[in-house]
């Protein structure tokens, strides 16, 4: 499908963009015509990022920042507003799994998921949403999970963070929308990423056979509908939950 730069002149914020989902995303919002503000924890992380992305046309910049970390990620919304003048998309997608059985699940192990997964996406809500109250606009999307509606043994840490996002979310929106924000979850299921190659042969059979459409996902099947929620054509969705799982918890 060509490009119709429906996002041209605008910054997109994309934490969790050297690989995976982040990387996707950054990619096709790129596509449309926006700026992307690609943050990962290393500058060099990133490399693959910003080079599909400027092969294309685009316009890139890195920004590397442990999310977890609320005075950084509060001097990174600084230079990339300083950078780029604006942000008008900010794309909370940067988490980690430390899985383990509750029993022998430790502090450290549930602090870093948490930190990492829903505090840092308040560390950069914040910052960027009072920018976007200026501005009155602004798109804010929030990476969640099917594991945050169901659960999952081994993932209590996971689910928590995942299930905080969303009511994260909810509560975002209500918050902003008097000011044109919107604020949505997205809650992909069981995508191709660095964080399920590793499937064995026996639980990838497993799986599709919980998944009716009988495939994993794609990244680009996430980035579409980070896309979607970017658009024009979303401007009267806020504080929705979008499962893109294959039917998997429908």
């Amino acid at each position: 499908m060509p490009s119709t730069n429906f996002l041209a002149n605008q910054t997109a914020l994309v934490t969790g963009a050297s690989r995976g989902l982040g990387k996707a995303i950054a990619i096709a919002l790129a596509r449309e015509g926006a700026s992307i503000a690609a943050v990962a924890r290393s500058e060099e992380a990133l490399v693959d990022t910003l080079a599909a992305i400027r092969a294309s046309g685009g316009t890139a910049e890195p920004f590397a920042v442990d999310v977890a970390d609320g005075a950084a990620t509060e001097a990174v919304v600084e230079k990339v507003a300083a950078q780029f003048g604006h942000i008008d998309i900010l794309v909370n997608n940067a988490g980690v799994t430390r899985d383990g059985l509750l029993a022998r699940m430790t502090t450290e192990a549930w602090d870093t998921v948490i930190d990492t997964n829903l505090k840092g996406a308040f560390n950069f809500t914040k910052p960027v949403g009072r920018l976007m109250v200026k501005q009155r606009s602004g798109r804010i999307i929030n990476i969640s999970s099917v594991i945050g509606l169901m659960g999952n043994a081994g993932q209590a840490n996971y689910a928590a963070s995942k299930a905080g996002l969303i009511g994260f979310t909810k509560s975002v929106a209500r918050e902003f929308a008097s000011r044109g924000i919107t604020c949505n979850v997205v809650c992909p299921g069981f995508i191709e990423t660095d964080m399920t190659k590793d499937l064995g042969e026996d639980l990838r059979k497993k799986l599709l056979e919980r998944i009716p459409l009988q495939r994993l996902g794609q990244p680009e099947d996430v980035a579409g509908v980070a896309l979607f929620l970017s658009s024009p054509a979303a401007s009267y969705i806020t504080g929705q939950i979008l499962t893109v799982d294959g039917g998997m918890v429908m």
